[in-house]
């Protein structure tokens, strides 16, 4: 049994099911367009990936911003209200 690449292996694809994908995708598109579709298609990739790192730094650094203790809470003043007895 071949073992699936980790980034596939999810999709529990085969060897063979990749290999069709690849000719229906070859048939659509034709092979002049498949190296415009791979490059935007790593663009796209490379963009993603851009985008959940900044957005997984922004998350940590407001988190490191928060305070690490909570705030004093305010004393009451010297006098106190009237009680009703």
């Amino acid at each position: 049994m071949v073992a699936s690449p980790p980034a596939l292996a999810f999709l529990n694809l085969g060897t063979t099911e990749l290999i069709v994908i690849l000719v229906i995708v070859l048939l659509l598109f034709g092979a002049k367009r498949l190296p415009d579709l791979a490059r935007g298609l790593g663009k796209s990739i490379q963009e993603f990936k851009k985008a959940s790192k900044e957005a997984e730094n922004d998350i940590r650094q407001s988190i490191e911003e928060q305070p690490k203790t909570p705030p004093p809470a305010s004393k009451p003043s010297g006098t106190q209200p009237p009680t009703n007895n």
